[in-house]
């Protein structure tokens, strides 16, 4: 008797047991249990009691794994929005020396940015796969997803998100209202990589930069330190040219002592210098504030963090550099051509001075043969 009770305890611990482990199991799992498994009834036989038991601990170990399973995707999936969304190109041209913004704009008035500062010597375009009307209906707009472009009035053009065999369509774009078209495009290529889970609002790379948040004004202050960078080079090697044109001018004369550059030469050296000046701190704007930048402090840090990247003041240091050799150079050869030109007048005069004195001896001889006779 004493072993049936034994029995009956260890039984009814078990069944217990069992009810208890399916009740918490059943409470997590209903929708697996719904869908795959029947629940069990109380009235079920005890031997079947016993396989639910056995049962149970595999469920709830495999509940258990999945619940691994779920946290490892968790993290996984973490890292993935850790990562990058994925990198923006960015292409720069300087394809003119002037472009009229207001045609432009007028061509292209869906694809227009509203302005968010004052500046007027640069406009941006949008170009998205869905319609604009789809930001009324509540839609929010991704940036990164858009193609823009950031055209300038003096000649560049900075292309985010635009694929290679895409550059010509919309370059051609520019070309219509551009003036001044140059031979050879200069280009250059840069990158964007947007990072939301970055702790810093930005943070440099090698031909790229990563953003917290890449937004339109974004686009804009990272466009005008591009256009700015490009526009600088074309400049450059303009004024490169004058210098070593200047360089073989100084290399003839230390040959023959002498050169043969005329006056009208070197005025158009003096006005392309002088233009090229005026373009680079006027046109170009280059040590102009931007006004993004200074309403805001991420947006000062991106500006700042391009234009020592891109060395722009280093670059106009050396620019204005070479603008004083030519300078210097122009002033020397203006005062050997003024030199050459008092000379010339010199001997005009003395060849004046000796016909009057031949005329004078003339007269006196004249008249003094005329008294005598």
């Amino acid at each position: 008797m004493g072993r049936w009770k034994t029995t009956s305890f260890i039984v009814h611990n078990i069944t217990t047991t069992c009810k208890s482990h399916f009740h918490d199991f059943s409470r997590l799992q209903k929708p697996l249990y719904q869908s795959n498994l029947t629940k069990p009834t109380c009235s079920t036989s005890f031997s079947f009691r016993l396989r639910a038991f056995s049962a149970i601990p595999c469920r709830v170990s495999v509940y258990s794994f999945d619940s691994d399973s779920v946290s490892v995707d968790s993290s996984h999936s973490y890292g993935l929005l850790d990562e990058e969304t994925g990198k923006i190109p960015v292409k720069t041209y300087f394809l003119s020396t002037s472009i009229d913004l207001k045609s432009m704009q007028a061509a292209n008035l869906n694809n227009i940015v509203p302005p968010t500062s004052r500046t007027t010597n640069y406009i941006a375009l949008r170009y998205c796969d869905f319609p604009p009307q789809s930001n009324a209906l509540g839609v929010k707009e991704d940036v990164s997803s858009c193609r823009y472009m950031v055209v300038f009035q003096y000649g560049s053009a900075v292309l985010f998100n635009i694929e290679d065999h895409e550059v010509e369509a919309y370059l051609d774009i520019v070309r219509r209202h551009a003036s001044g078209l140059l031979p050879e495009m200069r280009k250059d290529d840069y990158a964007v990589k947007e990072k939301p889970l970055l702790i810093e609002n930005m943070q440099g790379g090698p031909d790229y930069i990563v953003l917290k948040i890449f937004d339109t004004d974004s686009v804009r202050i990272i466009g005008s330190v591009l256009g700015q960078s490009i526009a600088l080079d074309y400049f450059v090697l303009q004024v490169d040219g004058m210098v070593e044109e200047f360089a073989n001018i100084n290399r003839a004369m230390v040959k023959t002592g002498t050169f043969t550059m005329d006056r009208t030469k070197l005025l158009q050296l003096v006005g392309k210098a002088n233009s090229n000046l005026a373009d680079v701190i006027l046109k170009v704007g280059l040590f102009e504030r931007s006004e993004i930048a200074w309403r805001d402090a991420k947006y000062a840090q991106i500006y700042e963090y391009l234009r020592e990247e891109y060395e722009v003041t280093q670059r106009f240091g050396n620019l204005e550099i070479k603008l004083k050799f030519v300078e210097h150079n122009i002033h020397f050869l203006q005062e050997v051509i003024q030199n050459r030109r008092s000379d010339l007048l010199e001997w005009c005069i003395i060849f004046l001075l000796a016909i009057e004195n031949i005329i004078s001896v003339y007269e006196i001889v004249r008249n003094s043969t005329g008294v005598s006779l």
